[in-house]
């Protein structure tokens, strides 16, 4: 596997563009994206756990229940979420417009938002900038960059990755994208992710890889503890590649689902780096636990913490809020087995391993040290809950002035 240049077009037969309909204020900020492949793509997606969904969530599951698309039409600064009736049809009507400018049935692609809830879908808006977006489409790094600055909100950095790997004597290629920097929680977050692979599989084998994928990142990796209406993760495979399809588990599905992990860790890890006012990203990594599924427990109760998101902010190794974090997960351990180290990275050039807590007690340790540690931009919390054989990997941020700051006046 190697990581290559061109994003969602890196797969073979998948085009991109986007455009600014709009809907944001300012013409030099792209809010409306589209990706497209003339071929027809099997297709799965993942949605929020939300109970209030977005018009765009609804109407992409109902074209997603033939597990076939072309593409997806998104809009960024509006979420057309809790608008009720006219949002629907907003949402139906963005898909028709994307298929008629390509003379397909609206089914042929889902629609994604993210933006302020609430407020009604512009559509119009949509309708008049239809035709540009379509002929702002390109099967190159330019199309994949016009179309995922139209689907970022506060995000600062852009979050993209695209790699090839081998599949049955055939160069297999896959490329995505992702917006999300707060309303970041397990079980999606405010995040819209596209991937596209030029890759032949069934839909079925392609669903099973994308949700063991989500659950090993996106659903490992929080920012702020809350879970948006909009979340949505979607992959294409075009089979544009020529590898003959997989149809069933074995090795070449296994090179699938290995590279999509891949992929998918690194846009995760990407997102928690761009939490809105994060200063740091946080790892939180668990063993000893009882099972994989109770290491994972502990590490997003420890990365959720407000707590430890903002001693992590503050450089402060204050080891009992791991522990609070830790005891209050819903899972069981013996406290009295547990361990606590804080570490750096030497890539964030802060490199090192303070030990604040070991078998139930705590350790004398260097304040001076452990400032160090946790002053850099990358910092490890790992834990050790006894010794079972369950461990497992998460990501966060600190919790920032920032963060209230953006927040406390996002519609205005």
């Amino acid at each position: 596997m190697k990581t290559i240049s061109g994003g969602v077009c890196a797969a073979r037969g998948f085009r991109a563009g986007g455009v600014w309909c709009g809907i944001k204020a300012s013409e030099k900020k792209r809010d409306l994206g589209l990706i497209y492949s003339e071929k027809t793509c099997a297709a799965a997606a993942l949605f929020t756990t939300n109970l209030v969904r977005a018009a765009s969530i609804l109407v992409s599951a109902e074209h997603l229940a033939r597990g076939r698309l072309h593409g997806v039409i998104a809009n960024s600064g509006n979420a057309n979420a809790c608008t009720g009736e006219a949002g629907i049809r907003a949402a139906r009507r963005m898909a028709a417009l994307a298929a008629d400018e390509l003379a397909l049935g609206p089914e042929a692609f889902a629609v994604a938002s993210t933006g302020v809830i609430g407020v009604p879908l512009p559509i119009e808006k949509i309708e008049a900038a239809s035709s540009s977006l379509v002929n702002s489409l390109n099967n190159d790094q330019a199309g994949h960059d016009a179309a995922l600055e139209a689907i970022m909100t506060t995000d600062t950095r852009r979050k993209d990755i695209a790699v090839e790997c081998e599949i049955a004597g055939k160069t297999v290629r896959f490329g995505a994208m992702t917006k999300g920097s707060g309303m970041i929680h397990p079980n999606m977050a405010t995040m819209l992710c596209f991937i596209t692979t030029d890759c032949a599989i069934n839909r079925e084998l392609l669903y099973r890889a994308l949700r063991k994928a989500a659950g090993l990142s996106f659903n490992r990796l929080s920012v702020d503890g809350d879970t948006s209406t909009n979340d949505m993760v979607l992959i294409l495979a075009n089979g544009a590649s020529g590898n003959a399809p997989i149809q069933t588990e074995g090795p070449d599905y296994t090179i699938f689902e290995e590279t999509l992990i891949f992929l998918c860790v690194k846009l995760a890890r990407a997102m928690a780096w761009d939490g809105e006012g994060a200063t740091k990203l946080v790892t939180v990594k668990v063993s000893g636990a009882g099972s994989e599924a109770d290491a994972e427990a502990l590490a997003k109760s420890v990365v959720s913490s407000s707590l430890v998101k903002a001693a992590c902010f503050g450089a402060d190794a204050n080891w009992g809020r791991v522990l609070c974090a830790l005891g209050y997960a819903g899972v069981s351990f013996n406290p009295d087995m547990a361990s606590v180290d804080f570490a750096g990275t030497a890539d964030a050039g802060n490199s090192g391993v303070v030990t604040v807590f070991k078998n139930g007690s705590p350790v004398e340790f260097s304040e001076e040290e452990a400032k160090r540690v946790l002053s850099g931009g990358e910092i490890e919390i790992r834990v050790s809950a006894g010794d079972g054989p369950g461990s497992a990997e998460v990501w966060g941020c600190d919790l920032s002035y920032d963060y209230v700051k953006i927040n406390g006046d996002y519609r205005s």
